[in-house]
């Protein structure tokens, strides 16, 4: 219809920052510049935003419509809100990520998980800059909810479930 030629062209980008020479590859395939940070940030930011859509669409489902002399009509998306008290899938698999590191933080020194979290790699680094870390990720979360010293905060148990259950609940996560 428009004669226009197109080349289908797979790029996955992982949460987890690792970039293979394959994305790289197809990465060069793409008309114009592009950097791999910011696909993957826009590709976590997706992920967050897909998540999102589908918790609606099962709640949807959940709940069901509403009746209003004798009309129906499916809830919106604020009623559903209300339904939940305000919990969301994203903010809730964020809290877990808090609670499994302040797990792996109480661990023994001698356990193959602690050893990942205080490992510090050797050697020749990249040029350019450092890739975002999980690490990193959780520790952007931690200042967004305007914790200090989270290590001290989850050696303490009763303290960690507190900062979790603020995890759940706060807005800007």
């Amino acid at each position: 219809m428009w004669n226009l030629k197109c080349a289908i062209v797979p790029v996955i980008i992982g949460a987890t920052g690792i970039v293979t020479r394959s994305l790289r590859k197809n990465l060069e395939a793409v008309p114009g510049k592009h950097s791999i940070d910011s696909l993957q940030k826009t590709a976590i930011l997706g992920t967050s935003h897909n998540l999102r859509v589908f918790e609606r669409q099962i709640l949807w489902k959940i709940f069901g419509p509403v009746s209003i002399d004798n009309i129906w009509r499916i809830r919106n998306n604020m009623e559903n809100d209300k339904l939940i008290e305000g919990a969301d899938i994203v903010r809730f698999s964020k809290a877990q990520i808090i609670k499994w590191l302040g797990h792996v933080q109480r661990m023994n020194q001698a356990r193959p998980a602690r050893k990942l979290i205080d490992w510090k790699p050797m050697g020749i680094r990249p040029v350019g800059r450092p890739r975002q870390r999980w690490q990193e990720d959780v520790m952007e979360d931690l200042k967004k909810l305007n914790v200090k010293n989270w290590k001290a905060i989850r050696k303490d148990g009763r303290t960690g479930r507190d900062l979790v259950e603020k995890a759940k609940t706060h807005k800007g996560l």
